[in-house]
């Protein structure tokens, strides 16, 4: 009873890639069933940013150096996720989302993913209900913002 009420947890970051130049696009990873951003779990000692670096340098070849962070922007989820690897239990996962830049639409290095792909940014957008809409309603919401106009 008490696993249910105080869930073990689960933190893991990502970044939103948009492009610079025009037309504004944006980049998800493609899964098996669902597109996703490149995001992983956080390394003990690790900061928010330094997971969403990471993993987005592992899952798409994209140094770090080569991406402008928007500090301005920080979205974060938490929801139940179920792990087959820790035998089925329950945990709460948070997600911390970042909003980087990149000065043109790229091809990833592909390690993690079947598949990528560029969708325009024209919001809103209708992709998948439960992460990636919201945080693309809060990413519209910010670069609507006059201070925002200039970043990413």
């Amino acid at each position: 009873m008490t696993q249910l009420n105080n869930p073990p947890t689960k933190r893991a970051a990502g970044i939103l890639l948009i492009t610079r130049s025009e037309p504004r696009q944006f980049l998800l990873m493609q899964h098996h069933d669902r597109w996703d951003l490149p995001k992983g779990h956080c390394d003990r000692g690790e900061s928010d940013l330094q997971t969403a670096l990471r993993e987005t340098e592992e899952e798409t070849g994209l140094a770090a150096d080569d991406i402008q962070i928007d500090p301005d922007f920080r979205f974060e989820l938490s929801y139940p996720v179920r792990y087959k690897r820790h035998g089925d239990q329950t945990f709460l996962k948070t997600v911390v989302y970042l909003l980087g830049s990149v000065e043109s639409a790229f091809n990833p290095t592909l390690t993690e993913h079947p598949g990528f792909r560029w969708f325009p940014w024209n919001p809103p957008h209708q992709i998948q209900t439960q992460t990636i809409d919201p945080l693309l309603q809060a990413v519209a919401k910010h670069l609507e913002r006059p201070e925002s106009q200039s970043a990413p």
